[in-house]
């Protein structure tokens, strides 16, 4: 029997080599020994165990404000997918359920928030290998020349496999007249479907009217994508929960008249700019915008208190209007 200090390998192939004879009994426990680590097994236990679960991913999104349609979609996805490993386990016939959506609404709505959360909980629920969320734009698959498009597709959707490929303004790619690569990205992105449907989800995203009008101009679109959310308007008082929460994460809060303020900013900007106001976009803006007034405000009064530092007054929000 060779004995000999030189073989570097893992484990399983040095317990191959003892049983052909290779290596002896006690080198094989020298080995074990000298490299056992029980705090590297704990980290890389750890490791495993860092991503979320179903649980955790679902307190997440029950703590978002407002998205109730996007909920029981979730709850019913979760249902469907628990009956049908059931349904599989007692021999009866399972269906694959098409997961490709189309999330309708304006910006702001949540719909980028509520697709990195679907990937993390497809991944949770096995659905998904990866979980990822690519997010893009007309720009990143149309090309410029003749075979230049098919070029940019398979690459974004190379990037995306395993997770969700999501696009934002898709009503965008049929937009360019009959000399446009458009409808080829469109053609490109059904054929990617099609070849990696069993890992990979795609979420086309847009305007309300936008999304619809797209969707009808090409009859084959809408049976791919069977799921349709649409994300509603936030209410005032949902914005201003949003406001919220915003500043408790920061470790800030809201003084009443300036929680008064934001209302009345927020209103005004509602019957100025209808659908386009911005929802929680324009809630973040006026949040950190009022932070670095905050800041302002206190430095030049060079005497403050904790309390100073972390509340927000109607003074920060003056110039929201």
């Amino acid at each position: 029997m060779v004995q000999t200090n030189t073989y570097k390998t893992d484990s399983n192939n040095l317990y191959r080599l003892m049983e052909d004879g290779k290596i002896s009994t006690n080198y094989l426990m020298k080995h074990l020994i000298t490299n056992y680590n029980p705090q590297k097994n704990i980290n890389e236990n750890n490791a495993n165990n860092s991503d979320p679960s179903v649980e955790d991913i679902l307190d997440e999104l029950n703590q978002l404000i407002g998205l109730d349609s996007v909920k029981k979609l979730i709850n019913e996805i979760i249902a469907y997918s628990e009956i049908q490993s059931r349904r599989k386990l007692e021999g009866l016939r399972i269906d694959s359920l098409v997961m490709h959506m189309i999330f309708r609404g304006n910006p702001g709505t949540g719909k980028t928030t509520v697709a990195r959360l679907l990937g993390k909980l497809y991944k949770a629920m096995g659905i998904l290998e990866k979980g990822h969320l690519i997010e893009i734009e007309r720009a990143d698959l149309v090309g410029e020349y003749i075979g230049h498009t098919a070029i940019k597709v398979k690459e974004q959707v190379k990037n995306a496999i395993g997770g969700i490929l999501f696009i934002d303004e898709a009503y965008s790619l049929s937009r360019g007249g009959n000399r446009d690569f458009g409808k080829e990205a469109i053609d490109a992105l059904v054929k990617a479907m099609e070849d990696n449907r069993k890992n990979l989800i795609l979420i086309l995203a847009g305007y309300n009217d936008e999304m619809e009008a797209f969707i009808g101009s090409n009859p084959g679109l809408r049976s791919r994508f069977p799921i349709e959310i649409v994300f509603q308007d936030y209410s005032i008082e949902e914005l201003i929960k949003i406001a919220e929460l915003m500043v408790e994460k920061r470790e800030y809060k809201l003084s009443k008249s300036a929680k008064s303020k934001l209302f009345n900013i927020l209103s005004l900007k509602r019957r100025q700019d209808g659908n386009h106001s911005g929802n929680a976009r324009l809630v973040r803006n006026l949040i950190e915008k009022s932070i670095r007034k905050q800041a302002v405000r206190l430095k030049d009064s060079s005497i403050y208190s904790r309390e100073d530092l972390i509340t927000l007054t109607r003074q920060d929000f003056m110039d929201g209007e």
